[in-house]
C-alpha cells in the first residue's frame, strides 16, 4: 500500500475545508459584525508503518503514519466601526455581543448592530430577532416619535423616557460559541453569559466584518497552488505504481 497517496488525499480534504471557509469569508465580508472563519491544521497519528531499514536515517524501520486534518475556528478580532447616522445602528467598542431573542424564545448573541423596528415598534434585527435589555426583555419604543438617544453605556432614552439598558454579554471561553444562521452565535457546553461593564456603544455606527477580502483572495491563490501540488504527487505515485505493476507483468 502506498500510504503517501492516502496522506495526499487527506491533504486535499483539508484544503477543501480551508477553501470553503475562505469562500464564506469573501461572500460575507460586507455583513456588519461578521466574524471571520479560520482553519487550523494539525496531524493525526494513525499508527506506524514499516520502511526499508535505514531509510529514515536510523536503525528503526518504522515511521509514524501522520495524516493532515483541518478544524474550523472563529476570529473574534474587532472590525472597523463606520458612521451610518441611523439612530438604531449601534457598534460595540469592547468585547462581547448584543443579546437577541429568536422566534423560538431562545437567546442568541451577535456583533451585528444593525437594528430597526417591527410593526409593534420593538427593536429587531433583519431576521426579526428582538434586541434584549439587561432585564432580558425586548426593547419597545413608544409611538410618540420622539428622538431615540443611546448612551455609550447602552442606556436608551426616547425623548425624556428611559426605555432600558442594552444587554452586552461576553463569555469566558469563546470556543464555547457556535455560529448559526443570521450572523448569530449560541453557547454550548453550559457556557454562561457574563455582562460587560463598559460596553462603549456608538450610536449611528456599524461595526464592519473583520474580513480582509484582499487577504482572502491571496489565500485562495495559495490553496489552488497547494491543491495542484498534492494532485501532482498523487498522479506521480499512481504512475510509479503502474510502472511497477507493468514491470512485474
Amino acid at each position: 500500500m502506498n500510504i503517501g497517496i492516502y496522506q495526499n488525499a487527506a491533504s486535499l480534504s483539508a484544503l477543501e475545508k480551508w477553501e470553503a471557509a475562505v469562500s464564506q469569508n469573501i461572500s460575507a465580508a460586507q455583513i456588519p459584525g461578521f466574524r471571520k472563519k479560520l482553519v487550523e491544521f494539525s496531524a493525526i497519528n494513525t499508527g506506524q508503518f514499516g520502511i526499508a531499514k535505514g531509510t529514515n536515517g536510523s536503525d528503526d524501520n518504522t515511521v509514524d503514519a501522520l495524516f493532515p486534518t483541518a478544524t474550523n475556528q472563529i476570529s473574534y478580532a474587532r472590525g472597523v466601526s463606520n458612521p451610518t447616522g441611523a439612530d438604531l445602528d449601534i457598534a460595540l467598542q469592547s468585547e462581547g455581543f448584543f443579546s437577541v431573542q429568536k422566534a423560538d424564545g431562545s437567546t442568541a448573541y451577535t456583533r451585528n448592530g444593525q437594528f430597526g423596528l417591527d410593526s409593534s415598534r420593538t427593536i429587531v434585527n433583519s431576521n426579526g430577532d428582538k434586541l434584549l435589555s439587561e432585564s432580558g426583555s425586548p426593547i419597545t419604543l413608544s409611538p410618540n416619535g420622539a428622538k431615540v438617544v443611546i448612551s455609550s453605556s447602552g442606556n436608551i432614552v426616547q425623548g425624556e423616557t428611559p426605555l432600558g439598558k442594552i444587554a452586552v454579554s461576553t463569555f469566558a471561553n469563546t470556543g464555547d460559541l457556535v455560529p448559526v444562521a443570521g450572523g448569530l452565535f449560541v453557547p454550548t457546553n453550559g457556557a454562561q453569559a457574563q455582562p460587560v461593564a463598559n460596553a462603549g456603544i456608538l450610536q449611528g455606527y456599524l461595526e464592519g466584518s473583520n474580513v480582509s477580502p484582499m487577504n482572502e483572495m491571496v489565500d485562495l491563490v495559495s490553496i489552488t497552488r497547494f491543491y495542484e501540488a498534492n494532485q501532482k504527487v498523487i498522479a506521480n505515485a499512481d504512475q510509479q505504481m503502474q510502472r511497477t505493476l507493468d514491470a512485474l507483468g
